[in-house]
């Protein structure tokens, strides 16, 4: 177990969402932070988009003669009053150390733990509200899946969060069905953080001349540097303020210890990029496997959609993130091939595209249908990395990503997969 040792302070932490996905970390986020108090405080704020519901009739908490059951409450309320967010994480029992806050602004004041899960579209507008009330030598951890690509370029979510606060942001990605992860039901994750050299609370040793004594072009101390190296290996433009050493350094055995669980496994890496984009691409891949399984051509096809799709998520990786991209995260790691796996077995993509074919309507049609409403990540990722690659030239590199963005518009039909893939 970590200890504080001569640390004489902890880490406050805050969980920005409260959705399904965010209140599954949430909780396992409380029962750390209680389980270890010499690193955390125990209460962990949780940010919830506030809403008025009543407790809905099939919750084991729905009672006829009360209130909460037939009159509209705040859910922070309730969340706070049940122990459970009984909209977004029904029958599930979170940790009574995690408090529900409508209050943006309140909830991550003062923390030195930010972790963010939230829809992607909402994070600047959040961030905009938040910059002005947090500490500036937080540090952050993003479970948002994915990247923001356009023609112009790909955007990884850690690093536009990081940007707009002020902050150095990891990553947090894998195969994690929410509702397993909640139940307890066994799962791993990957948590992409590399440390900016102004965490380090070891600086550089101190060469020594023959005589013992030491250069003054040797001496030199990490702590004192604000710049840090994106994951293109240019210098970032935020300059980092560094948290004070009273705290318990925020580094990979700290993150561990933050998330780690019996039942959530936890391995940590500093490929920042490779963690985002595995959780990004698998998803037209993933697309691509639900349009053979569609046609029935069993699990041989399934198995060879994923495993050109994992190489060229590889190779898009190593292409345009060459500086920080390990082939190892996309082929060792649950942010890799597992979620890879997991996406293309049973994830809504794969379903989607698979009653597509089966019904011989667009998949877009079976979005509205089954889908109460969200969207297809696999959709608008298609669309902009063909984009991306389109812009550069490079569509004849990656065959697979390319074939399945021309099967969603219509171009080329499913069963032309096959020749897809190999290319020209």
């Amino acid at each position: 177990m970590a200890t504080l040792g001569a640390h004489s302070k902890k880490h406050k932490v805050t969980v920005v969402g409260s959705g399904n996905w965010g209140s599954a970390i949430a909780k396992i986020v409380a029962e750390n932070t209680k389980e270890h108090p010499d690193l955390f405080e125990e209460e962990v704020q949780m940010w919830v988009f506030e809403e008025e519901i009543t407790v809905p009739r099939a919750s084991k908490h729905y009672d006829a003669g009360s209130k909460f059951s037939t009159e509209p409450h705040k859910l922070t309320k309730l969340i706070n009053h049940f122990h459970e967010n009984v909209k977004y994480l029904p029958g599930i029992a979170l940790p009574t150390n995690l408090i529900a806050n409508p209050s943006l602004q309140e909830s991550v004041h003062d923390s030195t733990i930010l972790v963010f899960n939230l829809p992607h579209q909402f994070i600047d507008g959040l961030c905009d509200q938040m910059k002005d009330h947090i500490l500036p030598c937080a540090r952050g951890v993003s479970c948002i899946k994915g990247v923001s690509v356009d023609s112009e370029d790909v955007r990884l979510f850690s690093e536009s969060i990081g940007e707009k606060l002020g902050i150095y942001c990891g990553a947090l990605s894998g195969a994690n069905i929410a509702n397993e992860v909640a139940q307890e039901k066994f799962s791993e994750t990957t948590i992409a953080y590399d440390p900016p050299p102004m965490d380090s609370r070891n600086p550089t040793p101190q060469a020594t001349t023959p005589k013992g004594q030491i250069p003054q072009s040797f001496h030199l101390d990490l702590t004192a540097i604000n710049e840090h190296k994106d994951t293109r290996g240019k210098t970032s433009k935020v300059k980092l303020i560094v948290p004070p050493p009273e705290l318990p350094p925020i580094d990979h055995k700290l993150l561990q210890t933050l998330f780690h669980r019996p039942y959530f496994h936890v391995q940590v890496v500093s490929d920042v990029a490779g963690v985002s984009l595995g959780g990004a691409l698998k998803n037209i891949v993933a697309i691509a496997t639900g349009f053979v399984a569609g046609l029935g051509w069993g699990d041989n096809a399934k198995a060879a959609v994923m495993r050109v799709g994992l190489l060229e998520m590889v190779k898009f990786g190593k292409m345009f993130f060459s500086n920080s991209v390990h082939t190892g995260t996309f082929t060792e790691e649950s942010a890799g091939v597992a979620d890879l796996i997991t996406s293309c077995s049973g994830g809504r993509n794969y379903r989607c595209a698979k009653m597509s074919v089966e019904r011989n309507v667009s998949i877009e049609e079976v979005e509205k249908e089954e889908l109460n409403g969200q969207m297809l990540q696999g959709l608008s990722t298609a669309k902009d990395v063909y984009g991306f690659l389109k812009a550069r030239g490079k569509e004849d590199e990656f065959p697979l990503l390319v074939g399945t963005y021309r099967i969603l518009q219509g171009e080329v039909k499913v069963e032309d997969l096959p020749d897809l893939m190999v290319g020209k």
